[in-house]
């Protein structure tokens, strides 16, 4: 049975959608990011970068969400385009990891959680966020699925990100620039595999509680400055 090592924040969330899709059994394992425990010595032996999500596998050990999606979707032969198309897939697979990824949670930390005005920093990921989900909006205006007809991997890494478009980008109103990724959003959010994900949200508890201990363990760089 594969171990999944998640939290209940983008990445790990696309990875239990995929798991969902495929019914594969997994056995979900909590790793609580606030109380640090993705740093504890087993899981850094597992996933050196102390992030989340991972999996182990029959022994193999995968980490990185969309290293995880593209290697079950291979595994299983699922979720996957034509072989004419895996330029295709690869090329999006990471436009969503280098880009949608890392902008959007550089959006959320500036907006949200640094200490004092970011005003800057807030602009330019703000404009990089905005600037991505245009050009995949633009590409699903013409398509169901971001690789044509097929549903696959791809948009469920999308999806992983997508689902906090107003929270990332400060708007309830965001999604009214993005009308062809609300749409695929939405299809995706009606699929059983999705009803599973938010089932496995609803069963586990994180801390919430946003204290000293949490801002150390997961912005470790305020220790350089001198802040709490």
């Amino acid at each position: 049975m594969i171990e999944f090592y998640f939290n209940l924040s983008p990445n790990p969330m696309k990875v239990a959608l995929l798991l969902g899709e495929l019914a594969l059994p997994y056995e979900p394992i909590p790793v609580d990011t606030r109380k640090g425990e993705q740093f504890a010595v087993d899981y850094l032996a597992m996933n050196p970068n102390g992030k989340v999500p991972a999996i182990i596998d029959d022994g193999t050990v995968i980490f990185d969400s969309n290293a995880i999606l593209l290697y079950l979707a291979e595994k299983t032969g699922r979720f996957l385009p034509e072989p004419a198309q895996r330029g295709e897939l690869l090329s999006w697979l990471m436009f969503v990891a280098s880009g949608i990824g890392p902008y959007s949670g550089q959006a959320v930390h500036f907006r949200h959680f640094a200490p004092g005005t970011e005003e800057y920093a807030v602009n330019r990921y703000d404009f990089e966020v905005e600037r991505h989900y245009k050009i995949v909006d633009a590409r699903l205006a013409d398509q169901p699925y971001m690789l044509g007809t097929s549903y696959t991997i791809v948009d469920m890494a999308l999806w992983g990100w997508a689902r906090l478009i107003p929270h990332v980008m400060g708007d309830p109103d965001a999604w009214d620039r993005f009308p062809n990724v609300k749409r695929l959003h939405d299809e995706i959010n009606a699929r059983p595999a999705a009803t599973g994900v938010e089932q496995l949200r609803n069963q586990y508890q994180f801390k919430t509680e946003w204290d000293e201990d949490a801002r150390g363990f997961m912005f470790p760089q305020l220790a350089r400055l001198g802040i709490k």
